[in-house]
């Protein structure tokens, strides 16, 4: 096995030990709040919660991790996170459960992954061949798909089972399994040629030059904003979806989640294979209209079709992974490594900002025109985004074009072989 095949054999055992107890943790979270609130704005305000310290901190956190040992800020990280919630679990403990507390969870968590989640992703390219960065995003993804088709059956057994404070400890654990992982490994960290102070005004702005500097890749940050603006919110909704919608309970509510991480971790799977490589953007452009889709037929569902509604949602996991993957190697093989850190921050913070405004909406949405309306209305927002992309938009086009250029040469040198 070579270097960098052993160095992400060990990262990645951490990273699933640890991705599996944050993921039971966060689905004990919601299903406990679901069933405790049966409310929208409360699920709307937990999601905005975990997403708003990442929108605010991510703006920053990249100045520092280009200038950080990503090694550290990552175990730091994962620390932080581990000592957050033991401390909630503590509160638990003494008092009785308050939904104020898992807010602050949120936060903390949160807080502590804008650090962690740009650091791994610009440490990726520091460690393997360029040609296998997608092939790296599928194993990432399946990863995640794995704990999400797990982690939704065992929250809904623990809830049913024990109090959410002992749940919240097997987060605990699994930070502190990633942390063991990240120390018996060596992480490059990029040169560096400014050693001055950081100027965090400055440096961010070296950042967004970074992306609008780049044929195509500011129109991709402008889709994917607008993407989130309507997949957030329905997002939040899903399992009010299941609950009221199709009358489910929450053993319904884990098997939509499980569908979701089948279709996960059939596209990290999928991703995997070298001829999709040269279709990133491609792919992205589709999934807008996939997905979207699949938005749109679930809100068209009458109250019996739960199981189509769960095989949709694995058709959605599958169109998900395909465009988190491809959106990430992009911007891994286009930014130059001395400024990956902050061009990951600022995409994590800058696609939160319309998912935080159409968050604020949901439990308006959910209440005024219902819950199946919202998906109907979501899922033609981002199907529109996909036609979009590949009709109206000059430099996207031109973005296709060279991929099915390349392509085509790399399959015509290959039939000459």
């Amino acid at each position: 096995m070579s270097d960098w095949k052993r160095v992400f054999a060990i990262i990645f055992t951490g990273q699933l030990f640890s991705t599996l107890s944050s993921y039971v943790v966060a689905y004990a979270v919601i299903f406990w709040l679901s069933v405790e609130t049966r409310s929208a704005e409360v699920l709307a305000y937990a999601t905005i919660a975990s997403l708003l310290p990442q929108m605010v901190l991510g703006l920053f956190t990249g100045v520092f991790i280009d200038r950080w040992n990503r090694k550290r800020t990552m175990i730091f990280s994962d620390l932080f996170i581990a000592l957050c919630t033991l401390v909630l679990a503590y509160l638990f403990w003494i008092t009785e459960p308050k939904i104020v507390y898992v807010y602050l969870l949120l936060m903390m968590r949160s807080a502590g992954m804008a650090f962690h989640v740009p650091a791994m992703q610009a440490s990726v390219p520091l460690l393997a061949p360029q040609d296998k960065l997608m092939k790296i995003a599928g194993i990432n993804n399946m990863i995640h798909s794995i704990s999400t088709i797990a982690s939704p059956a065992l929250a809904a057994l623990l809830i049913s089972l024990f109090q959410l404070q002992w749940i919240l400890l097997i987060d605990v654990a699994g930070a502190l399994i990633a942390v063991t992982t990240l120390l018996m490994v060596h992480i490059p960290d990029p040169d560096r040629s400014d050693t001055a102070k950081p100027h965090l005004g400055r440096e961010l702005m070296e950042g967004l030059r970074e992306i609008y500097s780049k044929p195509g890749l500011l129109w991709l940050f402008i889709l994917a904003l607008s993407a989130m603006f309507f997949i957030m919110p329905v997002a939040a909704l899903f399992p009010l979806m299941t609950l009221e919608h199709f009358s489910g309970t929450t053993y319904m509510m884990s098997i939509v989640e499980i569908a979701w991480g089948i279709g996960m971790l059939i596209g990290g799977a999928i991703i995997g294979h070298r001829r999709l490589n040269n279709y990133k953007v491609v792919l992205i452009n589709i999934t807008y209209l996939v997905l979207g889709l699949t938005f749109l037929f679930s809100g068209i569902l009458p109250p019996s079709g739960f199981a189509i509604f769960a095989g949709i949602t694995a058709i959605g996991g599958i169109t998900m992974t395909l465009y988190s993957g491809s959106f990430t190697v992009i911007l891994q093989t286009m930014v130059e490594p001395a400024a990956m850190g902050r061009v990951f921050s600022l995409y994590s913070s800058i696609t939160l900002l319309p998912s935080m405004i159409g968050l604020l909406a949901t439990g308006y949405i959910a209440d005024t025109i219902g819950i199946a309306n919202a998906f109907i209305i979501s899922g033609s927002g981002i199907a529109s985004l996909g036609i979009a992309a590949f009709l109206l938009i000059p430099p996207i086009r031109k973005m296709v074009a060279a991929e099915v250029s390349v392509s085509s040469r790399q399959s015509a040198a290959g039939s000459q072989d």
